[in-house]
Order: structure tokens, then sequence, then C-alpha cells
């Protein structure tokens, strides 16, 4: 199974858009360009609920052993934020996003799956804030990674003058993000926190 992409005007935008269906358990749809073995090893096809440790681990291993690879494939878009879905299947999706500096996230969540991402190059801002918590802030440099529970918001910004690039995970897959007018307003439904 692969993902298709429909035609673009530019080559500049997304490259690959969510898909309709997850693939059954144990298969896996792959980024035509980023369809190596290895990243069917650490995608796991037969494995289903990924805790935000082991979708931390991904997307730290990705970034890291697939550097190269990565560097391949990753665009910079100055006028948006910049995708390409890498990888799908029933128990997670992995994402390469790029950022331009000033480009960043409105609020959301990820509509009560788990998370993760780790800054393949650059840095990100992220401000997060748990249901009925403050809202903190975190600096993710080159090579860091954090992984999140269903229960978090956040926005994810490029404050520098740099460009920058994050390998993102969620899981279970296909779940629609959350958006906020801001971090204050979240407030995770009830099987979120349970």
């Amino acid at each position: 199974m692969s993902i298709t992409q429909p035609e673009r005007p530019t080559s500049r935008r997304p490259e690959h858009i969510p898909t309709a269906l997850e693939p059954a358990l144990g298969e896996a749809a792959m980024h035509p360009a980023f369809d190596l073995p290895l990243l069917r090893d650490l995608i796991r096809p037969d494995h289903l609920n990924w805790t935000p440790r082991e979708l931390r681990d991904l997307t730290d291993l990705v970034t890291s052993e697939l550097t190269t690879q990565l560097m391949n494939i990753v665009r910079i878009d100055e006028q948006q934020r910049w995708w390409a879905k890498l990888g799908l299947t029933a128990g997670v999706e992995l994402w390469l996003l790029s950022w331009a500096p000033g480009q960043g996230t409105p609020a959301h969540d990820h509509g009560g799956a788990s998370g993760s991402f780790s800054v393949l190059f650059g840095g990100l801002r992220e401000d997060y804030r748990y249901a009925g918590g403050p809202v903190r802030t975190k600096h993710h440099d080159l090579g860091d990674g954090i992984g999140f529970g269903a229960g978090r918001a956040h926005q994810v910004t490029n404050v520098s003058s740099v460009n920058s690039a994050s390998v993102h995970a969620y899981s279970p897959p296909l779940l629609p993000v959350r958006y906020y007018a801001d971090l204050a307003a979240f407030t995770p439904q009830r099987s979120e926190v349970d």
C-alpha cells in the first residue's frame, strides 16, 4: 500500500496528505522515497497501541539512523510549513515537517492520540499545557525528542533565525487534530484523561 498525492500546482506544497483509510494490521503505507527496510522494522506494522515513550524512541531512532534519507526528502517552504507522511500503519503515523523561521502551529491537541517529535535540525519552541495546569514553554534543539500523552495541547514554533525540521509520530493514527483559540481554552474530552 502506498500513500498517494493529488496533483499540486507547485512542488513546494506538502507532499503527502492524510490517507482516508489506515492499513490493516501487519501492513504499512510508506512514502515512496522512504520505503526502507529499517523504517518498516521501526514502525512495527503488527503493533497497535504505542506509548509516548515508544513514540519518542521511534522519532529519535528515525532522526538519528535515517538522517541522510530524511535530508534527501525535506523541503523548506518560506510561505507555509511543509510536511510529508513517511509511514502509516494501523497503530502509528509518522511525519516529517519543516519550519522556516517564524512558522508555527496554532494551539491544538491530537484528538486523543499520544504523540512525539524529535528535532532533525534547527530548534523549536513548544508552548504546552495539560488540562488544569499552567502553560509551560520548552525549547527543543537538534536531537531533542519528547513523547506525550493524549491529555496535552501544544503550540510549536520556529522562533530562531534558521530553518528547522522535525519527525513526528502519533498513535492511534488518523485522529483529527482539534484547534483552540489559545492554550488556555484547552479542555480534553473525558475519554482522553481516563
